[in-house]
């Protein structure tokens, strides 16, 4: 049985069925969208902040990745270390909000990973603007991502992250 968001066509060899979808499929399973902050003293409000979209795969199935490379046209591919796997991901703001974010919302994510997805959007839109760099901005997209993934791990809360210590960071990765 296919999803209804898939686009089938039925062709000689059997059915296609077309990479964006595919490719909303697959993050679906094996994607992160991701808001990491780290306190940087020189950068302006005192935090980076910094959305990401990230697929793992093991290196030994992880054609995939490079057909998402020459689809979105952004990002890179590199080994991830901490797990032994290959890691396509998007962190340039601009990529995410004029090639990534368009994807899933015309492809959109079938899982509750879409609610995930769209705080990622909000919180790209934020930074796009700047937002961040304010003190009630800052604490809007804390508290947007730290909605992210309520089931996930967290380095800090969000009250800890408003009040976190120079040395301290958080990353929250909607799986």
């Amino acid at each position: 049985m296919f999803a209804y968001n898939l686009v089938v066509s039925q062709h000689a060899g059997g059915f296609q069925v077309d990479l964006p979808s595919y490719i909303s499929g697959y993050v679906d399973g094996e994607g992160c969208f991701t808001v990491s902050f780290s306190r940087r003293s020189k950068m302006r409000g005192g935090w980076e902040v910094r959305p990401s979209f990230s697929v793992s795969q093991n290196s030994d199935r992880s054609e995939v990745l490079g057909e998402m490379l020459r689809y979105f046209g952004c990002g890179t591919i590199r080994p991830d270390r901490s797990d032994h796997t290959v890691k396509y991901e998007v962190r340039d703001i601009r990529s995410l909000q004029l090639r990534v974010i368009p994807h899933f919302v015309a492809f959109p994510l079938r899982s509750s990973k879409g609610q995930g997805f769209e705080r990622f959007a909000a919180v790209c839109d934020l930074v796009a603007r700047g937002a961040h760099l304010t003190p009630s901005g800052f604490v809007e997209v804390a508290t947007i991502a730290t909605k992210m993934n309520p089931s996930g791990r967290r380095k800090l809360t969000q009250a800890e992250l408003l009040g976190a210590r120079e040395d301290q960071s958080y990353s929250q990765c909607h799986q």
